[in-house]
């Protein structure tokens, strides 16, 4: 080789590496006040469940004090959250869920 060749070095590929989206806790908080049928109710529109499935949910919250619900992304647990909060309102009843991350 001479002093005037110029000598390449192929590039290495750096792919991006992408953090999975952090998940979040749907929460049913039991209160005193909201029938359990209607409690059932919100799980079937909101969250989809089956009659069973909102019944033992709903059970375990009664039982427990809360439950969780679901586990997804943070903002399609924030709207289902506030989807279901605010249906009962509508209806006159404080039934509550809270979204907290998942550890």
């Amino acid at each position: 080789m001479s002093d005037n060749d110029v000598v390449l070095k192929p590039k290495t590929k750096v792919k991006p590496t992408l953090d999975k989206p952090k998940l979040y806790k749907v929460i049913l908080v039991n209160d005193d006040y909201t029938p359990r049928e209607f409690v059932i109710v919100i799980l079937k529109v909101v969250f989809r469940m089956s009659e069973e499935t909102g019944y033992r949910v709903m059970m375990t919250a009664h039982k427990l004090g809360c439950c969780v619900v679901v586990v997804c992304a943070r903002d399609i647990a924030e709207t289902k959250a506030k989807e279901g909060i605010d249906l009962a309102k509508e209806m006159g009843f404080p039934l509550m869920f809270t979204t907290e991350p998942e550890e």
